[in-house]
Parts: C-alpha cells; sequence; structure tokens
C-alpha cells in the first residue's frame, strides 16, 4: 500500500507571528553593538604618546635707521569757517614747500589728517555756550630718507608755519636681511636649550614637531627737541639722534625626543 506524506500548511494567524518575529530579530540586530557607528580617530591609539621638549629663544639684531618719519601739522582757529581754511591752507601750504625745498619728494608727503571743529566759550554763571569761531587742523606724515635734514625738515617747517610736531620715528627700510639674521639666531638658541635639556634628562632629540615665531622691531628713543610755533627765532637747529633700532625675533619649537 503506497505511503502518503501530509504536510501541514500553516493558517493566517501563524504566517503573520512569523513575519512578526522576523522582524523584531532584524530590528534587534540593527540596535545591537555590533551595528552601532564608530569614532574614527587619526591617531592610532594603539601608538605610543608623543614625548617631546618645548623651548623658546630669541635673536636679537642692533641695526642702523636709514629712514625717518616726521609727524607735524598746522592748527589755525579763526571765527569763520572760510577764514579758518584760508589760513589752514596758506600756513600749509608754506609748509609742503619748505619740505619740498629740502629735496623731498611729492610721494614722500602724506596728509593723515584733516578737520575742522567748532570753538565755544563757557560763561561762568552756567549760561549757554557761545560759538566764537573755528579750529582747522591739518597734519602731514614726511618720510625722509636722508637722515642728515631731519633737523633741517623740523626747523623749515616750523619756520614756515607748522604749529604741531608730534614726533620723529626711525625704521629701516628693508629689515629682511636683519629679520634672517635674528630668525637664525633665535633657533640656534632654541636648539641650545632643547639640547642641554635633553643630555641633564638622559633623552636625544630626534625631530622637530612644531615651530611659531614673532619678530617685532623696537624703535629707539628719540630726543628731537622742543616744539616751537611759527614766527620763533630758530637760533639753534633742532638736534636729533638717530641711534639704533633692534630688530627682534622670538621662535616657539616643539622638539620630539626619545
Amino acid at each position: 500500500m503506497p505511503s502518503t506524506i501530509t504536510i501541514a500548511i500553516p493558517g493566517a494567524r501563524t504566517r503573520w507571528l512569523a513575519v512578526g518575529l522576523a522582524v523584531g530579530l532584524l530590528v534587534a540586530a540593527i540596535a545591537s553593538p555590533a551595528f552601532a557607528p564608530r569614532p574614527i580617530s587619526a591617531v592610532d591609539p594603539t601608538s605610543p604618546p608623543e614625548h617631546t621638549i618645548s623651548v623658546s629663544g630669541t635673536g636679537k639684531v642692533v641695526v642702523s635707521p636709514d629712514i625717518a618719519d616726521l609727524r607735524l601739522g598746522v592748527s589755525v582757529t579763526k571765527p569763520t569757517v572760510k577764514a579758518a581754511r584760508t589760513a589752514a591752507a596758506e600756513s600749509m601750504t608754506r609748509v609742503i614747500a619748505a619740505l619740498k625745498k629740502l629735496g623731498i619728494a611729492d610721494a614722500d608727503l602724506q596728509t593723515t589728517g584733516l578737520s575742522l571743529q567748532p570753538v565755544y566759550t563757557y560763561p561762568k554763571n552756567g549760561g549757554s555756550p557761545k560759538l566764537t569761531g573755528y579750529t582747522l587742523s591739518n597734519a602731514v606724515a614726511v618720510t625722509i630718507r636722508d637722515l642728515d635734514k631731519i633737523g633741517d625738515a623740523i626747523d623749515d617747517a616750523l619756520a614756515a608755519g607748522a604749529t604741531t610736531l608730534d614726533g620723529v620715528t626711525f625704521r629701516v627700510e628693508d629689515p629682511a636681511r636683519a629679520e634672517q639674521q635674528a630668525r637664525e639666531e633665535a633657533m640656534a638658541q632654541a636648539k641650545s636649550k632643547a639640547e642641554t635639556l635633553a643630555s641633564a634628562a638622559g633623552v636625544r632629540i630626534t625631530g622637530v614637531s612644531s615651530i611659531s615665531e614673532t619678530s617685532a622691531p623696537v624703535p629707539y628713543p628719540v630726543y628731537y627737541g622742543g616744539e616751537k610755533g611759527a614766527g620763533g627765532a630758530l637760533d639753534v637747529s633742532t638736534p636729533i639722534q638717530t641711534g639704533t633700532n633692534e630688530v627682534v625675533v622670538t621662535v616657539a619649537v616643539v622638539y620630539l625626543i626619545d
């Protein structure tokens, strides 16, 4: 007699239970740590940390300036704007002419300030202030390339009508060579410090991790004489001492050691 095999076909309810179980298992698998996002590290966590020595070095180079910057101007107070403008323009025109007569080029003359301000008087009894005039100020910056003419530039400008003298500073037109020398000295000093520290610690320098630099010229203090108004007798030439400037470069170096 032939054998008979019977296969039970699950009902609809049983099929839905099976589908739900499969979905639940899939969700649980995705939520497991194996599927969780992991941070990406640029550094191999198994590699040992770098050992370093941090030092600084400073290089200084003394240079003689070859450029002077002079700042002077005209300030005039008159009853009306027109009168103040006219008087200031005439005075500044004479000042510029005197500077040009010394051989100073147009490119080395630059107006740096021009202002007009009302002038008031304030009654002692506390009444309202009264407008009495206007002050017009005109300032110019002068670049002097022949340092022997600094005193003459100051004296001639004051004699021509300049009423303000804000100062004189000295600089080097091209500090690149001095900066390079100062930079080399700074690095040599930093390396010497690092070698001393490494030797004392019983380690050796294997390389450089980072280098940063700052640089700044330090102006030398300058005496440029007392300020004199226009029309005064300039019996003695204004004394000028150019002195020297320091070009300073500082480096911070991190050396690798082992």
